[in-house]
């Protein structure tokens, strides 16, 4: 997460229009760029609203740079398929218009300890041109 915020950061501090997504079900991808605000995910705002209601705005919030934040969110630990929760989150987004925001770039924050194949669903339903594949096992890797 330190890694993709520094990255959303720099990108957007070059007027680059960035959306980062956070796709954790700890929800903290975002943080950094939110100066430590804690917003609705995804999954808790589709549980709490009526299809009817959704808008982009309720889950897309502007950070640091201007970088676009959404979190996807997920279940527990052990309670449910965090995958499930992004391919949720990728379908609503997609429903409420988010490709006319016409991004320069998508940064996905994708958990280290993968165990659920719904994670590659950027790269299977092709929201991604290109994926760079970044690892650390430091928090400050940046």
């Amino acid at each position: 997460s330190t890694i993709a915020a520094n990255i959303s950061a720099a990108l957007g501090r070059q007027g680059k229009r960035i959306l980062q997504i956070g796709c954790d079900p700890k929800h903290d991808s975002t943080r950094l760029l939110l100066h430590g605000k804690r917003i609705t995910t995804v999954l808790d705002y589709v549980r709490d609203t009526a299809p009817d209601k959704c808008r982009l705005s309720d889950i897309v919030h502007t950070g640091a740079f201007g970088v676009d934040c959404v979190e996807a969110g997920g279940p527990e630990p052990g309670v449910g398929c965090a995958g499930r929760g992004i391919l949720t989150t990728f379908e609503l987004l997609d429903r409420l218009g988010i490709k006319e925001n016409r991004y320069d770039a998508i940064i996905y924050d994708v958990l280290g300890d993968v165990v659920c194949g719904g994670f590659a669903v950027p790269i299977r339903r092709d929201y991604a041109e290109k994926v760079y594949i970044v690892t650390s096992g430091e928090f400050m890797s940046l």
